[in-house]
């Protein structure tokens, strides 16, 4: 059965779609640690992150390197935190959070409310500030 993340990229869920390639996929998590927190998938559904090859592996991290500088350029952030948990959703994915202010809060558990108004404003701030 296709994760939540295929069907997202099949376009059978609906998502903020940051940016995509042939082989990954990003798009704002809805349960956002931080306002811009996004999701950077590969297209090939693997359930852990170490089971990647090498160049997908390789790829996926060059792939949210660009999206990370576009969340920093679209948000005037700090930087971008990087979590890799992989519990979540049986897809690789490495979770892009903007860090706003010294001392934010970056746990997984926590979430931040935001509409879906700023959402929609936030992923094209970010999606016209990547450059692939």
């Amino acid at each position: 059965m296709a994760s939540v993340f295929t069907k997202i990229i099949n376009g059978e869920i609906p998502c903020y779609k940051i940016a995509e390639n042939e082989h990954y996929f990003s798009f704002l998590d809805i349960n956002p640690v931080a306002e811009g927190h996004t999701l950077v998938v590969p297209k090939k559904e693997i359930d852990y992150l170490f089971d990647l090859d090498d160049e997908t592996l390789t790829g996926l991290l060059t792939f949210s390197k660009k999206i990370a500088k576009g969340i920093d350029k679209a948000l005037s952030t700090i930087r971008t935190g990087v979590i890799v948990e992989g519990m979540e959703v049986p897809h690789a994915h490495v979770h892009l959070v903007p860090i706003h202010f010294e001392g934010q809060p970056m746990s997984l558990g926590r979430t931040s409310d935001i509409s879906k108004e700023r959402m929609q404003e936030v992923a094209e701030l970010i999606r016209n500030a990547v450059e692939l």
